[in-house]
């Protein structure tokens, strides 16, 4: 997908558009409490209790294999303010592969 570098939009700091400089950022790695992982389990107290609810364990590999992975990722685009300098996060962010700005 191409984008132009720099688009002209709203600042709330100043209240007038202004041209902002697209910024793609790169994506940090999933953290330690990502979805099935024994530490988000312990967490939300499924790994504590008396008796059998005393253990968490995860089911078989082929029952808990997610299926559908998809192909694309989230794309983290920052907008940068030419005047103030201050950046702004797009809400409603759209899957790519590829994202070339000119």
């Amino acid at each position: 997908m191409k984008m132009p570098k720099i688009v002209n939009r709203y600042n709330p700091l100043i209240r007038k558009h202004t041209p902002h400089k697209i910024i793609i950022v790169k994506r940090k790695p999933a953290s330690s409490l990502s979805y099935g992982s024994k530490n988000r389990a312990r967490r939300r107290g499924q790994a504590r209790g008396m008796g059998n609810r005393g253990r968490y364990s995860k089911p078989a590999v082929t029952k808990f294999k997610m299926t559908g992975k998809k192909g694309t990722k989230k794309v983290d685009m920052r907008y940068e303010c030419t005047e103030t300098k201050k950046q702004h996060v797009r809400n409603n962010t759209f899957r790519t592969k590829k994202l070339e700005l000119i």
